[in-house]
């Protein structure tokens, strides 16, 4: 495996990079090697989308995954109000290639209130096309 040696001859491994740097085009892990016995097995394998990702956003992705998706312990990791977390997160998941799903149309809540007489017909209207 590739890799630059420290000062006491030790291996440090670099990530690679995602994108080709000619063209842009997604790259394909074609080679993996044994740093300790110096196998190497060559052929197509699967992809790490995260592997490629500079640290801060593999940091963000931490704490989101280890606060189990809590956006107030994000926000308050990164020290920032809410919606910049939000926006954090949803920036590094189109650049994973996720988009943010609007949240769904609770019909039966709109109904609810719109029987409940809490709203009129034409914003229960507005809503169900939301």
């Amino acid at each position: 495996m590739s890799g630059s040696p420290d000062r006491a001859g030790e291996q440090h491994l670099h990530r690679p990079p995602r994108d080709c740097p000619v063209c842009s085009t997604r790259l394909t892990l074609t080679r993996l090697g044994c740093p300790s016995c110096g196998t190497e097995l060559s052929g197509g394998f699967a992809p790490c989308d995260y592997c490629g990702l500079p640290d801060d956003d593999l940091e963000l992705l931490r704490v989101f995954l280890t606060s189990r998706g809590n956006m107030k312990d994000l926000e308050r990791h990164l020290g920032v109000s809410y919606p910049t977390a939000r926006q954090r997160f949803a920036d590094l998941l189109g650049r994973l290639g996720f988009e943010e799903q609007a949240p769904r149309v609770d019909r039966e809540r709109i109904l609810g209130d719109l029987a409940a007489g809490r709203i009129t017909v034409d914003e229960a209207e507005a809503r169900l096309r939301a």
